[in-house]
């Protein structure tokens, strides 16, 4: 399925409940470890889908896009997404190469953060029940 992305900054850490949200991965790796493999295609969210991820939440199991909020979001600061400046000051790389990800091209992180982004989104998880320090240090919305 195509997705009309064309003009829409992405937001690589959407909820799949937020207007024209996609899949772009599933979550694999460890619970210690857990890691993105991306999909050649971003699929639409359906129920079946949803389904899929039973019993635990859907963001524990996929990464979601959708547009960027911008300004509706706890994490936008009026010009930057403070969430992607924070995952490149506080996490490590994980990934030696660019990620093979769909939404590049039209994702705030890279836009903004360029490679260092890509090489540190594999480790995110936008519901992560056991995050290392670090992550929860990044991923904690910073009051304006």
């Amino acid at each position: 399925m195509e997705f009309n992305t064309a003009k829409k900054t992405l937001c690589p850490s959407a909820r799949p409940e937020f207007a024209e949200s996609f899949v772009f991965g599933v979550i694999g790796g460890t619970v210690e470890e857990p890691r993105v493999n991306y999909l050649k295609q971003p699929l639409p969210i359906t129920d079946d889908l949803i389904a899929m991820s039973a019993p635990v939440t859907p963001t524990e199991v996929f990464r979601t896009a959708a547009p960027c909020m911008a300004k509706g979001c706890q994490h936008f600061d009026g010009g930057n997404c403070r969430l992607a400046m924070r995952i490149i000051e506080q996490l490590p790389a994980v990934a030696e190469d660019l990620p093979p990800c769909p939404i590049r091209r039209d994702c705030r992180w890279w836009q903004q953060e360029g490679k260092a982004a890509c090489m540190r989104c594999p480790q995110v998880v936008t519901d992560n029940y056991n995050p290392s320090e670090q992550m929860r240090q990044a991923a904690a919305p910073i009051a304006s």
